[in-house]
């Protein structure tokens, strides 16, 4: 679909279309090892596979997991289903961590990331086929603009307001 590109550096934007099933405070174990806000977002099979980058900055980090299949609204899909991880920086030096997750339908992730490479915000990172999950890390004390239930928008609904580096 063609989306409006929207850029602001305080925002942390949905990386895809769907609806929202986790925002929790969680402990970021794979890269960054501190405590995150973590906002997780479904797709269903009706809805858009392409992802979106929710910030813009620099791949700092990438890395693609094979994994099981579990239904990706399963709060172990975020750590035992196939997946990929991308870490963005940004230019005021803060870190956002997201991850594409397959679900029980999704077999195939497409991730267009490159450590080291610039990633403009809203720009496409690649896309997942069928019913799948996106979770963003943004750091814990940003404040969180969506809740559970609500739907986004890939590249459209600001998630997360980011705090001031």
């Amino acid at each position: 679909p063609r989306r409006v590109r929207i850029h602001d550096a305080d925002l942390a934007f949905s990386p895809c279309d769907g609806r929202v099933v986790v925002t929790e405070v969680v402990k970021e174990n794979e890269y960054l090892n501190e405590e995150m806000l973590q906002i997780s977002i479904f797709m269903s099979v009706t809805n858009v596979h392409m992802n979106w980058v929710p910030v813009g900055g620099t791949v700092e980090y990438f890395k693609y997991h094979p994994g099981r299949f579990l239904v990706a609204w399963h709060p172990k899909s975020s750590t035992e289903n196939e997946r990929t991880t991308t870490v963005v920086k940004m230019a005021s030096g803060q870190k956002v961590l997201f991850r594409q997750i397959a679900g029980l339908i999704a077999r195939r992730i497409i991730s267009y990331m490159k450590v080291g490479a610039p990633v403009e915000q809203n720009s496409v990172c690649g896309f997942i086929k069928f019913g799948s999950r996106v979770d963003v890390l943004v750091p814990k004390n940003s404040e969180l603009l969506v809740e559970i239930g609500d739907p986004v928008v890939g590249s459209q609904t600001p998630i997360a307001r980011l705090p001031k580096a």
